[in-house]
């Protein structure tokens, strides 16, 4: 039995460790934000007084890491969106999936009006 457990983890590590070098090669040099803001059609959004209804509130952990370590974390989870802390900015960003398959990264910005 302790074979077997053995090779599994020894195949999934092989898997995470294949998909996080997929996910480091294919955002090399990515400007996410200003692909989001290129790609995204402002005039279209029309916004009538209503009341918006919220179905449910979830509170979830937010943990220090990478780019690449929420991106993987929202593939496992097989989520749209993933909310994390930037090990290197100390902020709270969020990655989601795009429709081309890319991904895109939101990153907040104080200095906005």
């Amino acid at each position: 039995m302790n074979d077997a457990v053995d090779k599994v983890v020894d195949v999934i590590g092989g898997l995470i460790r294949k998909n996080k070098t997929k996910l480091e090669k294919k955002h090399k040099g990515s400007a996410a934000l200003d692909s989001f803001i290129a790609d995204y059609d402002f005039a279209d959004e029309t916004f009538e007084e209503e009341d918006f209804e919220i179905a449910r509130t979830k509170n979830i952990p937010v943990k220090p890491m990478s780019v690449e370590e929420a991106i993987l974390q929202m593939n496992l989870l097989n989520h749209q969106f993933f909310m994390f802390k930037d090990a290197d900015t100390n902020e709270i960003a969020v990655v989601y999936k795009r429709k081309a398959g890319k991904y895109g990264l939101l990153i907040p910005d104080e200095d906005a009006d």
